[in-house]
């Protein structure tokens, strides 16, 4: 057990460490979404309607940032030694998704301190919650960058297929829309879209409306799509493996 949690933690710890090294990262990460929810929730007269959306957009932004770090590592042998240790694949991946998924999750919590000024009241009864679900969406996401990033080269590239891919699936996702207003493909695309579910969950942790997909099954597909990935990258991790050692 020790052999698999401890390179997971060194990992972690790294990924902690190399952020608080770049702080100009908080300001981008956070501010951006930010914005983007003042100017939209503004115009509409409805900040509250967009308030959760803007939060999975925040670890979004932070999970294309964070997983950027592999395409670097690469280049800098990092990921070659991390290969070649004797440390189980899916422990070092593990390592990395985490620690990249807390920093999404806590540039989310940055976000919360504007709750009231979208009129959503936390209790500390909903507290644990909310942020076991910003927590679970951001492994998520980090999951999925982490897929994507470890078939890159270039990271102009990876940028650019992330935001080709997360923006969409972000407006699709009930963060702008309601899925009852939705009509044709766009609904078919929002039922199935994974990242629906995940705005789904937090609108219900929050106690905001447009909880559907409903919760129980909202959490279901989110944990399963977290999982799904995180099983996909240790693969791809130990094909890449088995290439260096070749």
């Amino acid at each position: 057990m020790t052999s698999f949690l401890l390179p997971a933690a060194t990992l972690w710890q790294r990924e902690l460490v190399r952020f608080w090294r770049q702080k100009s990262r908080v300001l981008s990460v956070v501010a951006s979404p930010l914005i983007f929810w003042l100017l939209i929730g503004y115009g509409s007269n409805d900040l509250a309607r967009y308030y959760s959306g803007t939060l999975v957009l925040t670890v979004m932004f932070s999970a294309i940032f964070s997983t950027i770090s592999i395409i670097e590592d690469r280049r800098e042998g990092f990921l070659l030694s991390m290969l070649v240790s004797p440390a189980p694949r899916t422990s070092l991946v593990l390592g990395k998704i985490l620690g990249s998924a807390t920093l999404g999750w806590i540039q989310g919590l940055l976000l919360l301190v504007f709750a009231p000024l979208a009129g959503v009241t936390i209790s500390l009864a909903a507290f644990l919650p909310v942020v076991a679900a910003m927590f679970l969406i951001s492994f998520t996401l980090t999951g999925l960058g982490f897929a994507i990033a470890w078939k890159m080269d270039s990271t102009a590239a990876f940028h650019g297929i992330m935001m080709l891919l997360l923006v969409p699936m972000w407006m699709v996702s009930g963060a702008l829309f309601p899925m009852a207003t939705a009509h044709g493909v766009v609904k078919t695309l929002m039922w199935a879209n994974p990242l629906t579910y995940s705005v789904s969950l937090l609108n219900f942790t929050l106690g905001l409306p447009n909880a559907v997909p409903e919760p129980g099954l909202s959490l279901i597909v989110t944990i399963a799509t977290g999982l799904a990935l995180l099983l996909l990258s240790g693969m791809l991790a130990a094909q890449k493996s088995s290439r260096s050692s070749a």
